[in-house]
């Protein structure tokens, strides 16, 4: 098991983590939470040996392997499916030694482990796990370097989960998914053979995927059983005793002093007096409820409603390149109080429709109404580029507010949730949610009547996330939004379209509905047969740094990549009956007769599978079939 003992950390001064203990026992799915800040990425960073405890111990079985998803995204020409299998370090290993390896007291060794590692079915496990992160199989074909980085990023996140190790240690997994992803990676969490710890504010994988919450907490850690809504249940019981006690304790504490404040100069009193002290010293306080409200977020309501619809598009055709759309025929209409999600795996345009609606981006063909004096409010986590980071929240609202008083400046840069000196903190060094509600500060500045949200969730904690929901539920105007926080669109949503298919149409379905559609596809997809549809055009046309969807790999391609994987295995087959064929084995180690069998017929069961796949590619070649 993971034992953390009497741990405290303290960096750059402060104390983070003060003398806590927890022990998280093997196959534990454990969820991490506690508010931005507080140490959580810094307690990963002590139990992978990066930083050291300033007390107590960190004590991990010999034998584990600690895994955690890499701070910078891979890269090069490698082929994603390569950068994938690479993270099977053992497995890497002994192909490589397979190859020249002589011996055949070695050979049976490296066969045997091979089959005991299942290698042979390592290619299909990995094609599985990057289907699930939104790869079709021909994009893990195509290198590395082509992707931009958020994609290279889950391609990080899929070599980490492929390696599989004993305690897998994910922060923020789905910051870098679209909802199709993290509904893929909830599913795949909550199925985990080994232990996991997750550090995340979404409240519904925490609700789904974990069986235990391990909450940070004023620098104390405690481990709770159950999914995120029952540790809510029984924080909240054990902070309302806490409470209880330590109002009692005060009570006391007032009593005793009183009777020695009353009775110290009493000589007849005085030794009574000396024992209520010596009772106060030993009175061990309890830690009271602390109120940690997080603030609200505010949209200012627009000075006019309008009549609906506010936003209408008939047969809009749009994109980068008038000669390779992202999206067709797009009929829509928007009123003035809806609420619409958008769905869709990312490059299929969800970002270039926001961008439509905005009127960032004009159409090719087809027409879009607007209601006169429409204003539209914009979000999007990228436009954190755009902050001037030696610049204050109040700096901003000022140069919106060139001819305001100061009293009603400092007065709108506290509604948006920087008070007194907040306000004068410069944005460099404000964390990434302070950032997000400066910027949702100054997208709604101007009282749009209508919000567009593209992922605003990243970097709020569950608290923040909460006050969001409020926030978009109690604005009057209509708001689209973009989220892979699937309590966030459930929360506030009454709409779902879909963009998928180079157009927009709406979903009848709820959430559970699309999940279950989402999580059939993929794994549709991990047996090998691919969306047949034309996805390798979706995003032809999208900014540059979007990944291109694509068929599977073509049948010249597969035949190629089947017999390299015949010739290979046949390889193997070769050395193992080269090994066989040695005299007096049987008789002389029977023990290493049996585990070359047991290699050659793993292998042969290999040689069979890539043979098949190699007259199916052979037969569809034949037929044309692409």
């Amino acid at each position: 098991m993971l034992s953390l003992t009497d741990i405290s950390i303290r960096i750059a001064g402060r104390l983070l983590i003060d003398r806590s203990s927890i022990q998280i026992t093997p196959c534990s799915r454990v969820g991490f939470v506690g508010r931005n800040g507080t140490g959580k990425s810094t307690l990963f960073r002590a139990i992978r040996g990066e930083v050291p405890t300033e007390t107590g111990t960190i004590a991990l079985p010999p034998r584990w392997r600690v895994g955690s998803l890499a701070q910078e995204a891979p890269d090069g020409p490698d082929s994603l499916i390569e950068v994938v299998l690479r993270a099977d370090t053992e497995r890497d290993a002994l192909l490589r030694e397979a190859d020249i390896a002589q011996d055949p007291h070695r050979i049976a060794e490296i066969q045997t482990r091979l089959v005991d590692i299942d290698a042979h079915s390592a290619p299909s496990r990995a094609a599985a796990i990057l289907s699930g992160l939104g790869f079709p199989a021909a994009d893990q074909l195509r290198p590395c370097q082509e992707f931009s980085g958020g994609w290279r990023m889950r391609v990080a996140l899929a070599a980490t989960l492929f390696a599989a190790p004993d305690l897998l240690l994910l922060d923020e997994p789905t910051n870098y998914l679209d909802l199709e992803g993290t509904l893929w990676l909830e599913d795949h969490l909550a199925n985990y053979p080994r232990t996991v710890i997750v550090i995340s504010h979404d409240r519904d994988l925490l609700e789904t995927s974990v069986d235990q919450i391990l909450h940070l907490d004023r620098g104390k850690l405690t481990l709770y059983k159950g999914s995120y809504s029952s540790f809510e249940d029984q924080r909240a019981a054990r902070e309302m005793l806490d409470a209880r006690h330590a109002r009692r304790q005060a009570e006391e504490r007032k009593r005793l002093q009183d009777f020695v404040d009353r009775f110290k100069a009493k000589a007849s009193k005085a030794r009574q007096a000396q024992s209520r002290v010596k009772m106060l010293e030993k009175m061990k306080p309890v830690a009271a409820l602390v109120t940690q409200d997080v603030r609200e977020i505010q949209f200012p309501t627009p000075e006019k409603t309008l009549s609906p619809p506010i936003l209408a598009s008939d047969g809009v055709v749009v994109g980068y390149d008038p000669a390779a759309p992202v999206l067709n025929r797009v009929t829509l209409r928007i009123d003035d109080d809806d609420r619409i999600a958008l769905l869709g795996a990312n490059g299929n345009g969800k970002s270039t429709l926001v961008k439509l609606l905005a009127g960032k981006l004009a159409p090719f063909a087809g027409k879009v109404v607007r209601a006169d004096k429409l204003s539209v409010g914009y979000f999007a986590q990228h436009q954190t580029d755009e902050l001037d980071l030696d610049g204050s929240p109040y700096d901003h609202l000022r140069r919106l507010m060139p001819d305001t008083p100061e009293s009603k400046v400092r007065a709108r840069v506290g509604a948006i949730g920087f008070s007194g000196k907040a306000g004068d903190t410069l944005v460099k060094d404000l964390s990434g949610g302070e950032k997000a509600r400066l910027l949702l500060g100054l997208a709604t500045f101007a009282a749009p009547n209508m919000i567009i949200l593209d992922e605003p969730t990243n970097h709020l904690d569950i608290d923040s996330r909460a006050a969001l929901a409020e926030a978009i539920n109690a604005f009057p105007g209509a708001i689209i939004m973009v989220s892979h926080d699937r309590y966030l669109i459930e929360a506030c949503a009454d709409r779902l379209w879909v963009v998928a298919d180079h157009t927009v149409t709406p979903y009848d379905g709820d959430l559970d509905d699309y999940r279950r559609s989402i999580l059939s596809s993929r794994s549709t997809d991990t047996r090998g047969r691919a969306d047949d549809r034309p996805r390798s055009e979706r995003a032809r046309g999208e900014p540059k740094g979007e990944p291109k969807r694509g068929r599977r790999a073509s049948p010249r391609q597969r035949i190629a990549d089947a017999e390299a994987e015949i010739a290979r295995i046949n390889g193997i087959i070769a050395k193992i009956d080269a090994a066989l064929a040695l005299p007096d084995l049987f008789q002389r180690d029977p023990k290493q007769a049996a585990q070359l069998g047991k290699a050659r017929a793993a292998a042969a069961t290999a040689l069979q599978r890539a043979e098949d796949e190699w007259l199916t590619a052979s037969s569809d070649a034949e037929e044309g079939v692409s």
